[in-house]
């Protein structure tokens, strides 16, 4: 059965810094690569990240995230984490993980799709 769980979300003052991880099971890491992307309250979908571990662990960002935020992996763990630091309000979303395809562009675009597997969430608040 396929799951991805998110942890590590919180309350954090504006300035600081969280670790998001997201186990999952059911496949591998090698299988396919795991996306992030958040949502706020009514607010569209936003991809943050994605990262290919079978692809030397290639990463891709949004331009919000590039510099702030970083994407990481551990094979043995069967978890992807994203480091996210400098943290603004604007920030405030609940954050998702997703697995997308190994190959194709998906994961290079940042391309989400409805019906991709993905966690149920974690919250980040921002306050400022």
């Amino acid at each position: 059965q396929v799951q991805l769980v998110e942890s590590g979300g919180g309350l954090v003052q504006t300035g600081g810094s969280l670790r998001l991880s997201c186990v999952v099971s059911g496949f591998t890491l090698d299988e396919f690569a795991i996306g992030w992307f958040r949502q706020a309250p009514g607010k569209d979908r936003e991809a943050v990240s994605c990262i290919s571990v079978p692809d030397d662990s290639s990463t891709y960002y949004a331009t919000y995230a590039e510099g702030r935020f970083t994407t990481s992996a551990d094979r043995n763990k069967m978890a992807v984490y994203l480091q996210m630091n400098s943290l603004q309000p604007e920030d405030t979303a609940t954050y998702y993980c997703a697995r997308l395809p190994r190959f194709g562009s998906r994961c290079p675009t940042l391309t989400f799709y409805d019906n991709d597997y993905r966690g149920k969430g974690t919250l980040v608040t921002v306050s400022s």
